[in-house]
Parts: C-alpha cells; sequence; structure tokens
C-alpha cells in the first residue's frame, strides 16, 4: 500500500477516535440520541464527513503531485532553464473563481448586507436606549447630586490620569485644582493652540508676545488666578493683546477664546468634546458620555478649584 495513502487512513482513524472520544466525555451517542439533540448530532456527522473528505482530497492530490507529470507547450521565456506551461486555465477553476465573485456580491448586497444583524449594532442600539433613558431619568438634579455623580464619574473616566485628588499625579496630567500652572502658559504663548475646534474654531496664534520677560509676566498673572496687586503681569497681558479675546479678566469670550480665569462647567465639557493638547502632553477626547455626565464633570471639576 502506499505510503501516503496508509498515512491519511491513520489521520482518519486518529481524528474519528478523537471525535468519539469528545462525543463520550459529553455523555455519549446514546445521549444525544435519547435527548434529540440533532444540532450537535449533525454537528457531529459534520465532523465525520469533513475528515474523511478532507483526507481523501490532500491524499488525491499528494498523491497526484507525486506521480503526474506536466504536459503541454512550454512558453518562449525561461529563468534559468525554468520555463513555465502555456496551459489554459482548468475549467473548473474558472467557475470556481467566478461563482465565488457572484457569491460575494450576493452576500455583501442580499446575504448578508451591511445593515444587517449585528451583535455590535445590537448593543448599540441597547446603549442608546439606556442612555436616553439615564438622561430622562438625572436631568433635573440638584446642584448637590450633580456634583456628587461628577466625583463619581471623575473617578471612573479621569483619575487614572489626574489622580484621585485630581492634582494631575505629579505631573503626569493636569493638576485639575487650578485653572492654568505657569508652563501651561507659557507653552500656548509660544506654540498657539488650536485644541478646541468645535467651540473656538480661530484658535490661538503663536508668539504674540516674543518678549521672555513678558512671557514670564503673563505666565506668572495668568496662573495666580489675575491678581490685582500683579501689575507687571497686567501690563503685560494688555500688552500682549490677551484680553482681545480672553478679556481684561480672562473671562473668555463665546466661540473666540476660552475663559482662563478659573473652571467653568462649559470649558469642561470644551476640554472633553475635542481632547486637548499642551506642556504635558496630549489628551484625547471622551466622546463616550452622555450630556448629563459631562454636566456632572463639569461641576464637579469646577468646584475642586472653589
Amino acid at each position: 500500500m502506499n505510503k501516503t495513502v496508509l498515512a491519511a487512513i491513520i489521520v482518519v482513524i486518529a481524528m474519528l477516535g478523537f471525535t468519539y472520544a469528545a462525543v463520550e466525555m459529553t455523555g455519549g451517542v446514546d445521549k444525544l440520541m435519547k435527548g434529540g439533540d440533532w444540532v450537535n448530532m449533525l454537528a457531529i456527522l459534520g465532523a465525520v464527513i469533513l475528515v474523511i473528505v478532507t483526507s481523501f482530497v490532500v491524499t488525491k492530490y499528494v498523491r497526484q503531485m507525486q506521480n503526474d507529470t506536466a504536459t503541454g507547450k512550454l512558453a518562449d521565456e525561461n529563468w534559468d532553464g525554468i520555463g513555465e506551461y502555456k496551459n489554459e486555465l482548468p475549467f473548473g477553476w474558472a467557475v470556481i473563481f467566478l461563482g465565488s465573485i457572484v457569491w460575494a456580491m450576493w452576500y455583501f448586497l442580499a446575504g448578508y448586507p451591511v445593515n444587517a444583524y449585528s451583535q455590535i449594532g445590537e448593543y448599540n442600539a441597547d446603549v442608546a436606549v439606556h442612555d436616553a433613558k439615564f438622561e430622562a431619568e438625572h436631568k433635573n438634579m440638584d446642584a448637590e447630586t450633580l456634583k456628587e455623580m461628577g466625583g463619581s464619574v471623575f473617578i471612573v473616566q479621569c483619575a487614572p490620569c489626574h489622580g484621585l485628588t485630581a492634582d494631575g499625579i505629579d505631573g503626569k496630567a493636569a493638576n485639575l485644582t487650578h485653572r492654568l500652572e505657569e508652563k501651561s502658559v507659557k507653552h500656548v504663548i509660544n506654540n498657539g493652540a488650536n485644541n478646541f475646534k468645535t467651540d473656538y474654531p480661530g484658535g490661538m496664534p503663536p508668539m504674540l508676545l516674543q518678549d521672555p520677560a513678558q512671557i514670564d509676566a503673563v505666565a506668572k498673572y495668568v496662573a495666580s488666578g489675575f491678581k490685582a496687586d500683579d501689575t507687571a503681569g497686567k501690563a503685560a497681558f494688555l500688552a500682549g493683546t490677551c484680553n482681545t479675546c480672553h478679556g481684561e479678566n480672562g473671562e473668555g469670550m463665546p466661540s473666540v477664546a476660552p475663559k482662563i480665569n478659573g473652571w467653568e462647567a462649559a470649558m469642561v465639557a470644551t476640554v472633553l468634546k475635542d481632547g486637548k493638547k499642551g506642556a504635558i502632553g496630549a489628551m484625547p477626547a471622551f466622546n463616550n458620555l452622555t450630556e448629563v455626565q459631562v454636566k456632572a464633570l463639569g461641576a464637579y471639576v469646577t468646584d475642586l478649584s472653589k
């Protein structure tokens, strides 16, 4: 007997033995028959057929590769004496190729179109329903309850980077207990900013101030919360025309420049919506939060700096 055929028979016997052992471990064929579990019975039958057919096909083509020789007309081109035959494409191959194209088009358009059921689609639909229910249930919360919810959302979504006390974990993220640090202000002055494209599409150009002393003065003035007795800082702030967009006291202007003299819920929502880039690095946008959760986070973060 040919070694290839013998090997195929051994593989078939081994695979059928494994299949039988697996069935016996789950209760045996008798249990399946008595229980009327036709789904698993058909699965087992399919496994047996698959093993036999696969072994037969592999054996056939392995023997064919061992014994057959190529025939036909050689092409004129060759590489190091190795050439190709100019044989027609086998009819079966052509049918399979064209059939695959037809099947793919049917599957995409009719068999399983892009708008058909999917687990991800069902999950997203369920989440949307839950979010709508959540929004309706909590839209009229009082200020204290809103801050409590914001604290819970902060622990889950924000604390991994900003820390449980929102202090930024030694500079790894922004310290949210006050609005801006000096290094952040300097970074924006030197590099400009175009983070918040949704609410402030114009952005801020770089190098509106170029004198290092003035930049230091403005950074200290803004980071300290616009102290009235810091006359040098205020003068530098006005000299750099910062007040034109941010206002004389850093209160900001809608659609022009954000508030920089403290946190407000709208500014927190802006950061969550667009993410942020600054002296420390980049923060991604958090578009997975509901409107109520964003509002709650705004109330919580605003309260931190009071």
